[in-house]
């Protein structure tokens, strides 16, 4: 099941703001380009991108939470 990892460290986000849906839940189809969630650093929000096509199976790294580069932030099947 191939991994999504953090491309740097900062802050998780599941959403693009405390309101709004996740950007994937589980189940859900995923396309190379789509955005799976932002890496906040510095008050720059940075997109994470899936670059592998499959079904979303999940977030592993927690909402708002500090994540390094290379983290799993989530996995796809």
């Amino acid at each position: 099941m191939p991994d999504i990892l953090s491309p740097l460290p900062g802050t998780f986000y599941h959403a693009p703001d405390p309101k709004a849906e996740a950007f994937k839940k589980p189940g859900d189809a995923v396309a190379a380009e789509d955005t799976i969630g932002l890496v906040e650093v510095m008050k720059t929000f940075i997109e994470v991108k899936a670059e592998v096509e499959g079904t979303f199976d999940g977030y592993v790294a927690g909402n708002a939470e500090p994540v390094q580069a290379g983290d799993t932030l989530a996995k796809v099947r």
